[in-house]
């Protein structure tokens, strides 16, 4: 069945195996004439996984900042941000409408990401993540969709959530004009801008509070900062799994667990 929490480290370690097995199978992309044989990363068979907080905390920059020069720089309301922030941790259904500042709520989102109990980007795959900062080209594209699906399945549709997001705000980041001629402001939030303010929020060595937590060595921080530019630049190719690598699955599946394939078929 379905499984839908408001935070990560809601999910237990003994996830259950049928939920590993169906990471192919989400409803959205079942039908072959919008996927093209191609389907989004999911690991949950029925809701995406993703906390309530960080969905609603991107919708709202998405509907009502994208424009805002400076988002995730300029400083928040320390007080309204926490206000916000119990009224989540109490599990109230809050709704961020246009009264919300956008700095606030994007304060609170990379608070929440910050304070996760595990990171994002799980601390045991920290190093392999970072190793990939020295690839090039498809030999690290590769690398970094390998690693993307060994992320708990809460962890990989939020990180598919917010590398859509912040795509989405590197997108508005320069002036443009609009169809009456006039200038709409850009965000200034580029990819690598970006990438400096999140990837040390998504790729943490400690956990927070520990001694040391806020310390990176230089090298470090160069190549979060790096690899999270290329996750916000290829996120949909790295999501994306490729017809033949989802017919080897049902071949491999078909022969250690057929139940799950006829569970997959009756579903289609």
């Amino acid at each position: 069945g379905a499984m839908s929490v408001d935070s990560i480290s809601d999910l237990s370690d003994n996830t259950s195996k049928l939920l590993e097995a169906l990471q192919l199978s989400h409803p959205h992309e079942l039908d072959l004439r919008r996927s093209r044989g191609k389907k989004m990363l999911s690991l949950n068979p029925i809701t995406w996984q993703v906390p309530r907080i960080v969905d609603r905390c991107c919708q709202h920059i998405e509907m009502h900042g994208l424009q805002t020069v400076g988002i995730f720089r300029v400083g928040s309301s320390k007080k309204r941000v926490q206000q916000l922030r119990e009224e989540f941790d109490q599990g109230l259904d809050v709704f961020l409408d246009e009264h919300q500042s956008v700095h606030d709520v994007a304060a609170l989102l990379k608070e929440f990401l910050r304070d996760m109990p595990d990171s994002l980007i799980p601390r045991e795959l920290y190093e392999a993540f970072l190793s990939t900062a020295s690839m090039e080209g498809p030999a690290q594209l590769a690398t970094l969709q390998l690693l993307l699906f060994l992320l708990p399945p809460c962890h990989s549709d939020t990180l598919h959530r917010l590398l859509q997001f912040l795509s989405e705000v590197a997108r508005h980041a320069e002036s443009s004009r609009g169809p009456d001629g006039q200038e709409i402001p850009g965000n200034k939030m580029t990819v690598s801008n970006l990438a400096t303010i999140f990837g040390p929020n998504i790729l943490q060595r400690e956990k927070p509070g520990e001694k040391d937590s806020g310390v990176m060595n230089i090298e470090d921080s160069s190549a979060v900062i790096l690899v999270l530019q290329r996750l916000i630049e290829h996120y949909q190719a790295l999501f994306t799994v490729s017809p033949e690598m989802q017919q080897d699955i049902l071949r491999r599946l078909f022969e250690t667990d057929p139940d799950v394939i006829d569970y997959l078929l009756r579903r289609k």
